[in-house]
């Protein structure tokens, strides 16, 4: 019997992936998880469509996060008990534009609130990304 991605657990293997690059940022995430949002969290993610810009996996108590077009390394988490995470960001600017750890926290925090809903829905995630992204641009001119 094979499995699909909805039952899969993601593993590094299961897509094309970079190494976090040497450019990199470390911070601390201040944030508490139920068992079945850490559960949510460990099935980790292989994209099925285009729209689903992530995937990714976890290894011991690491969740690495991986652009699903490009493969690119743009978080790794180390979950921690007293719920205080370490953060590696990504720093390269041809892999990753966000210099700002403040604006890191709000993005992470966000894809945590849908990575961590059982079952993941990339496409409202998607939708909820874009509408963002538009109001930024808004917001420039």
């Amino acid at each position: 019997m094979t499995e699909d991605n909805n039952n899969k657990i993601a593993c590094r293997s299961d897509w094309k992936t970079e190494p976090m690059p040497e450019e990199r940022e470390t911070f601390i995430l201040k944030r508490a998880f139920s068992e079945k949002e850490m559960s949510a969290l460990r099935r980790g993610n292989i994209p099925r469509e285009m729209e689903d810009k992530w995937f990714w996996f976890m290894e011991d108590s690491a969740l690495w996060a991986h652009r699903s077009w490009t493969g690119y390394c743009i978080y790794r988490i180390d979950f921690k008990e007293d719920n205080n995470h370490i953060v590696t960001v990504n720093r390269n600017p041809g892999q990753y534009k966000c210099t700002d750890i403040s604006e890191d926290i709000a993005n992470l925090n966000n894809l945590l609130d849908w990575w961590s809903r059982a079952p993941y829905d990339y496409y409202n995630e998607w939708l909820s990304e874009t509408a963002e992204a538009l109001k930024k641009a808004q917001e420039k001119n």
